[in-house]
């Protein structure tokens, strides 16, 4: 999936030592991201993973992104939690993308189509309460 917005916050860095190659060392670091849905404003933490990535991406707080990640679950003592990995960061310029912004999800990959505008339609039973004769009389049971 793809997402454009702008990076409001940057957490602090972890790091910790690999359990499958003992000596090597992993770093990941989480980024809050806004990004413009419909009338109001959304935020999205995500995580790049490894040192290189984040050398590579240079993700700076304040800059516009368009972030592809990927979204994944883990249980861990009966709790899920989700995971959102991004697996590329790239810069852009949002003035370039057009006076209204730039959409907040890429068209191809849009979760659904937009719905297409619908004209206003006739009430159906409008004409058959307007042609239906009026009860003075209640039979309700109550």
């Amino acid at each position: 999936m793809e997402i454009q917005g702008k990076i409001i916050a940057a957490l602090e860095p972890r790091t910790g030592d690999s359990k499958r190659n003992p000596g090597e060392k992993w770093m990941t670091q989480e980024f809050v991201l806004e990004y413009q849905s419909g009338q109001y404003p959304r935020k999205m933490v995500f995580n790049v993973f490894g040192s290189d990535r984040l050398q590579r991406f240079n993700i700076q707080v304040g800059g516009s992104y368009t972030v592809s990640f990927d979204i994944d679950a883990r249980e861990w003592n009966g709790r899920w939690f989700s995971d959102i990995r991004a697996f590329d960061v790239r810069a852009f310029d949002p003035a370039a993308a057009g006076s209204t912004g730039a959409a907040p999800f890429a068209p191809e990959n849009a979760p659904f189509p937009p719905a297409p505008e619908a004209a206003p339609q006739a009430d159906p039973f409008a004409a058959a309460q307007a042609a239906a004769p009026v009860e003075t009389t209640d039979d309700l049971p109550f």
